[in-house]
């Protein structure tokens, strides 16, 4: 769902159909090339083939033949063929702006990216003034993750064709991917002021907003995108995370279901139904999500830990371990499936487990909370100078950390380091945390 997002070949291949009916060039093979181009014209792609192979057959130079009979190839999903008819086309007419970019096109649909930025970059050579070429090569830079420069292309491509809702939706892409989500924001709708009917714009406006955590107006995207295409299973999916970062866990657990009705095979939609349950505290519901995510992908290492945080929070705590330890055996370098074994062990009195997952933990981000729970295991191991320097280095990382002072307090008593303890106690009731005026009245006399 939050998935990398996608730029859109196909629908500018698919322009390219439409720009691209040859004419004919010899009388002997003017029936079937018309006959071709006609069938083309009303998508009978297989008819078309069958009148460009004869018109080859009666004229073997044509070039405009092979170059439409690429043309149906493609429209069939053909890549490969379509690319050997484009070549044959560009062999037989070096100067054929139009068979480059249908065999960049066919390349960039085989993920051929850079040999299709070539075919592009020729046709913009012969035709300086081709914005379907320049749309096309920046999808391909896109799909290289080359944003900026897909981004020059695009804004070429509007210039030439400002009417070109594709050229600024794809720019809109660049533009998010380059983390400019202002500026994506324009362009999508930009796009759909030109393409009113066309849902994509309005879904990928609301990723943009939902990166700017406007929420509400992600929703309202979202639900414009549902309304143009029911079927869209990313838009729902879209919009339930947007439903839970709000909090309206209930609404986003009916978009993640749909999703489900669409895609019964959608791991993420399971995945995240199951963190919207866990936080409305049905955690056996939330397992069973999280087991299906996992049935469907084996090596998810995410529906792993959600799984043991549900467990631990039913007390199932080796059930939980068990989990954790998947995650990290799928990912060694997971410092949350660390941090929470560690948790799991320590609610299990496994204190010296948990120290050492705590390590771990620290070793991959050495981050406040996991000193303060590495510094909690120590002190019931009765190592208290160890859990002073634990709830010390944590109070380093965030110093207005009120309950490290206060167990930091604890264990300097633990040492008979009264004036230090009270001290602490004073710091952490300064910060806000109550318990430390009441420890002061006990031990501080």
């Amino acid at each position: 769902m939050k998935n990398k997002t996608t730029i859109i070949v196909w629908l500018i291949f698919f322009t390219v159909t439409f720009i691209t009916c040859y004419s004919q060039e010899k009388k002997d093979a003017e029936y079937y090339f018309t006959q071709g181009n006609n069938k083309c014209g009303l998508r009978d792609y297989r008819g078309a083939i069958e009148d460009f192979t004869k018109a080859i057959e009666l004229n073997p130079t044509l070039a405009d033949a092979y170059a439409s009979r690429g043309l149906a190839k493609a429209n069939l999903g053909n890549e490969k063929e379509a690319i050997e008819d484009f070549t044959k086309a560009i062999y037989l007419n070096p100067k054929d702006e139009a068979a480059y970019t249908n065999r960049g096109a066919a390349k960039a649909n085989l993920e051929d990216y850079r040999e299709a930025i070539k075919d592009f970059t020729k046709a913009i050579d012969l035709n300086p003034k081709n914005a379907v070429a320049y749309t096309n090569r920046g999808v391909s830079k896109s799909n290289l993750e080359d944003y900026r420069s897909a981004k020059e292309d695009f804004t070429k491509a509007i210039g030439l064709n400002p009417k070109d809702a594709e050229a600024y939706y794809n720019r809109g892409l660049a533009k998010k991917n380059l983390e400019d989500h202002r500026g994506a924001i324009e362009d999508f709708t930009k796009a759909t002021e030109l393409n009113p009917t066309w849902a994509d714009p309005y879904g990928r406006r609301g990723v943009a907003k939902a990166d700017l955590e406007d929420f509400r107006e992600a929703i309202v995207d979202y639900t414009k995108a549902i309304e143009l295409n029911p079927n869209w299973a990313d838009a729902y999916g879209m919009r339930g995370l947007a439903k839970a970062d709000l909090e309206d866990f209930r609404e986003a657990i009916v978009d993640y279901t749909k999703v489900i009705e669409l895609n019964p095979k959608d791991v993420a939609a399971y995945r995240y139904r199951g963190v919207a349950k866990a936080n409305l505290e049905d955690y056996r519901e939330a397992i069973k999500d999280f087991t299906k995510a996992i049935e469907l992908n084996s090596k998810d290492e995410d529906a792993y830990c959600f799984r043991g945080d549900a467990k631990s929070d039913l007390e199932d705590y080796r059930g939980a371990i068990k989990d954790y330890s998947k995650a990290i055996e799928l990912n060694p370098k997971s410092e949350g499936a660390y941090t929470n074994r560690g948790a799991a062990k320590a609610n299990l009195e496994d204190y010296r487990g948990a120290v050492e997952d705590f390590t771990k933990a620290i070793e991959l981000n050495p981050n406040w909370a996991s000193f303060y729970n590495r510094g909690a295991a120590k002190v019931n191991l009765k190592d208290y100078r160890g859990a002073i320097k634990d709830y010390s280095k944590a109070i380093n990382l965030n110093p207005k950390f009120e309950v490290a002072y206060y167990y930091r307090g604890h264990a300097k008593l633990k040492l008979n380091d009264k004036e230090g303890g009270c001290l602490d106690f004073s710091k952490a009731g300064e910060l806000g945390y109550m318990d430390a005026y009441d420890a002061i009245k006990t031990y501080c006399k």
